[in-house]
């Protein structure tokens, strides 16, 4: 997984990307710990950074590096494993909390996992689909995979001390980024001349 995410940096560094692109790293430990819990039959929906999740439920890394290459790395699906993102933020949490509305409605006996940044917490869609699937008792696991730095802006900054309690729908777990939002790590302007590489 790693290795698979190094070698896409590598390509990224020598221009082989020319598209925006956002690499994982610094949380393969929680990952392989959650995905311990996710069967073949569970439903995943992810964000733009999905990378691993796409491994490790089970995905082609032929077939991602082939995606990535053509500029498909932040709409990574795969009918057959039930794996699907969205680039917009908190974009799949509402349609996880209809798939696991319909799992139970069919007594289906599958579960939902939708794994989201802490940029979505900011967002109304992710509120009402937490409390949606909490409130009807839906099959469904949201994971906030917290870097703190949504936007290049960490929490605090956001919303100051402000804090929120989630149901038990969600979990979460901090990691310091590897690749915090594209690249190399560093935050470059769009349409700044003297960046190189992807500028954003």
């Amino acid at each position: 997984m790693l290795d698979f995410e190094n070698k896409m940096v590598e390509y990224w560094r020598n221009a082989k990307i020319p598209y925006p692109v956002h690499f994982s790293g610094g949380n393969e430990d929680q990952l392989i710990e959650i995905f311990k819990e996710i069967s073949p039959e569970d439903w995943i929906f992810g964000t733009h950074r999905a990378h691993y999740h796409y491994l490790l439920a089970g995905g082609s890394k032929e077939s991602l590096e082939k995606a990535i290459l053509r500029g498909d790395s932040m709409h990574i699906f795969d009918r057959k494993l039930k794996f699907y993102t969205s680039a917009i933020v908190a974009g799949v949490a509402a349609i996880a909390a209809g798939t696991a509305l319909g799992i139970k409605k069919n007594n289906g006996k599958n579960h939902v996992w939708c794994f989201v940044g802490d940029g979505a917490e900011d967002e109304g869609h992710f509120y009402e689909a937490a409390r949606y699937v909490a409130g009807h008792n839906l099959p469904c696991t949201f994971v906030i995979e917290d870097n703190n730095r949504s936007v290049e802006t960490p929490l605090r900054e956001r919303w100051g001390d402000s804090g929120f309690k989630w149901p038990d729908c969600v979990i979460r777990y901090h990691y310091v980024p590897t690749y915090p939002h594209v690249g190399d790590g560093s935050f470059v302007k769009f349409g700044d001349k003297n960046a190189g590489g992807n500028s954003f």
